[in-house]
């Protein structure tokens, strides 16, 4: 196995949340006049890094961690209703047989990632869930992930589709796999020379020399 410890994005990564993200925040936009977003309009955004894309939403920096916190809980009444992305359910327990550490790290709630993954049967799978109320904080949580449970940097892989994901494991010195299945386009992810593009999820046997 070549990363026992595998760390997985939630959003757009392991669960296809996009078009219910876009729901919650329409619903905010409206009440902080905000630009609100079609799906339609997804395709043209998902090039932007995120400083652009806040600047095209009029969001400010500060505003963030509030909206952050009140979009988490809005999911939460849905969470329970949506999919993992297609060939997930497959592949999560073949990898699941080979790492010694397996877990997911989220700029969502744990509350709502637990509630997810108790629905789908698959919360056992996973050795920790890892919260982050930063969008821009996954790069100390990869470092005290790597301390709290005594990994190796070169044991360890994190599997995110957002360029932020790419940027957070070079600063911690973790290997990245941008799923190129979520948020951010194939193009943009690229331009953050992740270690590896996956164009679907079973890719991850091939990455981690189980096949």
């Amino acid at each position: 196995m070549r990363y026992p410890a595998l760390i997985f994005d939630f959003d757009g990564t392991l669960a296809d949340t996009l078009a219910a993200a876009v729901r919650v925040y329409n619903d905010l936009a409206q009440t902080y006049s905000l630009r609100p977003v079609s799906m339609e309009e997804i395709p043209s955004l998902q090039d932007f890094e995120l400083k652009e894309l806040l600047k095209h939403l009029g969001v400010s920096k500060m505003r963030v961690p509030s909206l952050l916190a009140r979009g988490r809980k809005a999911l939460r009444a849905d969470i329970t209703t949506l999919s993992l992305n297609e060939g997930m359910a497959e592949l999560l327990p073949q990898l699941r047989e080979h790492c010694t550490c397996f877990g997911i790290l989220t700029s969502n709630s744990t509350e709502n990632v637990e509630a997810f993954l108790e629905a789908k049967g698959l919360r056992e799978l996973f050795t920790f869930i890892s919260s982050t109320s930063k969008l821009s904080g996954k790069h100390k949580h990869l470092r005290a992930i790597e301390k709290t449970f005594s990994l190796e940097r070169s044991q360890m892989l994190y599997i995110g589709d957002e360029t932020r994901d790419v940027r957070a494991s070079h600063r911690a010195g973790v290997d990245v796999a941008a799923a190129t299945w979520g948020f951010n386009s194939p193009d943009a992810l690229h331009r953050q020379n992740p270690n590896y593009m996956l164009k679907r999820p079973a890719d991850l046997l091939e990455v981690c020399q189980l096949r």
